[in-house]
């Protein structure tokens, strides 16, 4: 993936007005994927301009759909037949990509997706995601980077997932579209994206229904056409409510499910922010020094992984030690060397890091390493004194639309170039 360029920010920053959250890029991506279950016309609303939806987009037209945008709509027809071949040069930009593996294997007797990529943060293994295809009934070989899966047609299992995995709910819930029979799969992750998924397929006219961490699916071989929206990005508008604690700042977030964002709005409670949440709107209110905090990632509905790097970044300068414990990647503390570069003081123990909150950082050039990470440092920029300069904001630009541009009409002083 080539360089954008770099974000410059001049520091520190006092964050004031309204700021939207734009569309779910996670939930986009599964939804997307999911249009390969059907031939009907799919309308999406509300998807959002980033790099990582352009890849997905681009793949399901290698893949055989006709796509256009109109705005923040995407229209998806069937064009010239379906291909069941995921090429590397695609998948390899986007470890979503993977999500078209289920919904080919309903309706294709072999598929070749190549292994997955995208951030640096961990392993994130896809064995739950075959191991429960292999249980409807396909069978596959690794060869040459690639997964050749191959079946005479799916079916209907009851299949536990050893671990709540989103990724491995998705394609099972795709592939159980069009599988014969009910698909019951236990233990699923109960993040709100994949909860929109099945709100997604059950307008395609799909059986599908979630009880506690369990979701039912019936499949079938006729579906409806769609006019779907998609909800808004509540790792957006998690982002924004951090460095609405920024001190002085007041930001009011513009986001549809702030029910979704309590796991995170309890702890910036916790931290000394004023923090209110109404229908579809949520009010931060910095303070001059923001407190140390006790965090623990964990899936839905515990405190989200996505938000853990950015959080990281405000308490670097909170008062007290913070510990930061990632229990979902094993890897995703690389931001932590670049706060050091300015002046931040953390020591990472294995899944843990350990915060001494500093009462000032300084400035400094430094490098995102992925994408949720390259926002900590952008925060950490606006609460630094002097300049600082982020590289490799392309891991940025997957997840989040014009981060820059939104920070600056809130006040802040941050420019790409």
């Amino acid at each position: 993936m080539p360089d954008s360029g770099n974000i410059f920010i001049k520091g520190p920053s006092v964050l004031k007005g309204p700021v939207k959250a734009g569309g779910s890029k996670n939930a986009s991506l599964a939804i997307l994927a999911a249009t390969l279950v059907t031939d009907e016309k799919c309308v999406l609303r509300n998807i959002p301009r980033m790099t990582d939806i352009s890849v997905m987009l681009n793949l399901l037209e290698l893949l055989g759909k006709k796509v256009a945008r109109e705005g923040s709509a995407v229209i998806i027809e069937n064009g010239s037949g379906l291909r069941s071949e995921a090429p590397y040069d695609l998948v390899k930009k986007l470890r979503a990509s993977i999500l078209v593996m289920g919904a080919l294997a309903g309706r294709k007797s072999s598929v070749s997706v190549s292994l997955p990529g995208g951030c640096a943060i961990g392993t994130r293994p896809i064995d739950l995601h075959l191991k429960g295809l292999v249980k409807m009934g396909a069978s596959y070989r690794l060869s040459g980077g690639f997964i050749n899966l191959s079946s005479k047609g799916l079916r209907g299992k009851r299949i536990y997932l050893d671990y709540p995995s989103v990724g491995a709910t998705e394609n099972l819930l795709a592939a159980a579209c069009r599988a014969e029979g009910e698909t019951v799969i236990e233990n699923i992750s109960r993040e709100p994206e994949v909860i929109e998924m099945v709100r997604f397929v059950k307008q395609m006219g799909v059986q599908a229904e979630v009880s506690g961490d369990m979701l039912r699916v019936s499949g079938r071989r006729d579906f409806n056409p769609v006019d779907f929206t998609v909800m808004d990005d509540r790792i957006q508008a998690g982002t924004y409510a951090i460095a609405g604690c920024l001190k002085n700042s007041a930001v009011d977030i513009e986001y549809s499910n702030p029910e979704h964002l309590e796991p995170l709005l309890d702890k910036l409670r916790d931290g000394g922010a004023s923090v209110t949440a109404g229908e579809n709107l949520i009010s931060v209110r910095g303070v001059s020094r923001f407190r140390a905090l006790e965090i623990t990632t964990a899936p839905y509905p515990g405190f989200p992984t996505d938000l853990q790097a950015p959080l990281t970044a405000l308490l670097t300068r909170a008062k007290g030690v913070s510990v930061v414990t990632e229990k979902v990647f094993e890897n995703r503390f690389l931001h932590c060397a670049e706060l050091s570069r300015m002046g931040a003081e953390i020591e990472v123990k294995g899944e843990s890091a350990i915060i001494s909150g500093r009462s000032s950082l300084s400035g400094a050039p430094v490098n995102a390493m992925d994408l949720r990470g390259g926002a900590a440092l952008v925060i950490a920029g606006m609460m630094a004194s002097g300049k600082t300069r982020v590289s490799g904001i392309q891991h940025i630009e997957r997840g989040y639309d014009n981060l820059a541009g939104s920070l600056r009409e809130l006040g802040a002083d941050i420019w790409t170039k």
